[in-house]
């Protein structure tokens, strides 16, 4: 949740930020108008508070002096019932104000450029020249059914559509992704971590996802558990609501997971193959880290998410995305995209966020700095997307009869 005191004490500055995010006027003055009620309905009960703590003492003085107090005792009974009132008011007042913050995005950092969508992002580097094939590349989706490793007929049948039967080859290369993913993460420092795939609403509220972004989420009947959509809301929340010594910072995971998203605003985009799916593989990086530190340990999360691409031989870019594409939680985000020879066009792989002191401070984690209680930053990337990877390595490594060659450093996995 975004910082209520910066936005409280320098509220025009903060809205020119909020509005790069798209946060639009309409809102911004709910706010406003949230927190002049929050600051009446205070001041309504401090003054009911104080007018209380006045009269009580005067009762007791009317006590020890032996004077009729029975004026003053209805005095105080009507005073007790308005204190009652003001500060139910007060409680109200500020559950409005915390309702309507839950929903508004993270500031975007200053570097981050101004936009209003993906055409705005602007490209970083490339990495890895795209392969010149002498014959017409195939979609990964045509492959899948030469080869035999992919069956998206089965899948609907088997769920709905947006989900997809891996099998053979294709099922075994998913796995010695994830084994080669696991362990190069490791290598860099990351521990390994085997998550619930389920959470409970607490957590979807401390890594953002709840209350802004339910439509997207699987819930598991009317139990107060969601599928995960991405092993970043676990990761993080291992710990929600604690206090960490500062020399246990950083705290770096790592963890493979299912990821279950509803794709509620994304009808007609990519509805054949492997693209955008209900359900789809993927490992995580997580990042607990003293404030001090979090840009470097951004910088380590994207480096470490090329290398996996450049280690496979698989082309791609990075992108700084805009303000108006920025994720509700990022400050900042650098997306990794994937070279797709088949559809001749770089496609999101991986995406790297730090999202500073705005889930640490939904989610109460801290650090202990000296006397003082500090706010964690808290930073998510994608190392890799798997099976995004699989279609990547389908549509780079395809030879003219439609077989597909298996990048070296995967053979021993497989």
């Amino acid at each position: 949740m975004i910082d209520l005191k910066y936005l409280q004490n320098q509220f025009e500055e903060a809205s020119i930020r909020l509005r790069k995010k798209g946060v639009s006027d309409k809102a911004l003055e709910e706010l406003k108008q949230r927190f002049e009620s929050l600051k009446a309905a205070n001041r309504a009960y401090e003054d009911a508070r104080a007018e209380q703590n006045r009269l009580s003492k005067l009762f007791g003085q009317y006590k020890r002096e032996g004077r009729d107090v029975s004026e003053l005792q209805q005095k105080v009974n009507a005073l007790k019932e308005e204190v009652n009132r003001y500060q139910e008011e007060a409680r109200n007042a500020e559950e409005a104000l915390m309702s309507l913050a839950m929903g508004i995005p993270n500031f975007p950092d200053a570097s981050v450029p101004v936009g209003l969508d993906e055409e705005d992002n602007v490209e970083i580097r490339r990495v890895l020249e795209p392969r010149t094939f002498d014959f017409e590349p195939r979609e990964h989706w045509e492959l899948a059914e030469i080869n035999g490793w992919i069956d998206f007929e089965r899948g609907v049948k088997l769920a709905k559509s947006r989900f997809a039967l891996l099998k053979g080859q294709g099922a075994r290369l998913q796995t010695a992704l994830i084994n080669y993913f696991l362990e190069k993460n490791i290598a860099k420092g990351f521990e390994e971590y085997a998550v619930p795939f389920m959470v409970n609403s607490r957590m979807l509220e401390g890594t953002g996802q709840l209350p802004k972004f339910e439509e997207d989420l699987f819930k598991v009947c009317e139990e107060d558990l969601y599928l995960i959509p991405t092993a970043e809301v676990p990761l993080t929340n291992i710990y929600n609501g604690e206090i960490l010594p500062a020399e246990e910072l950083p705290k770096l995971m790592t963890a493979f997971s299912p990821c279950f998203r509803r794709e509620a605003g994304s009808a007609g985009r990519d509805t054949r193959g492997m693209i955008r799916q209900h359900q789809f593989a993927k490992v995580e990086m997580v990042a607990i880290a003293h404030p001090d530190k979090s840009e470097e340990i951004f910088e380590l999360m994207v480096e470490n998410a090329s290398e996996l691409l450049t280690e496979l031989g698989l082309p791609h870019r990075l992108v700084e995305l805009c303000t108006g594409d920025l994720g509700f939680s990022a400050a900042r985000t650098v997306d990794l995209e994937v070279w797709l020879p088949g559809q001749g066009k770089y496609r999101e792989i991986s995406s790297v966020s730090n999202t500073r002191d705005f889930q640490a401070r939904r989610a109460k984690i801290r650090f202990r700095e000296g006397k003082k209680n500090r706010l964690v930053h808290t930073l998510n990337g994608s190392a890799l997307a798997v099976g995004r990877t699989i279609v990547a390595i389908m549509e780079n490594y395809q030879r003219p009869d439609g077989s597909i060659e298996i990048p070296e450093v995967l053979k021993p996995y497989m």
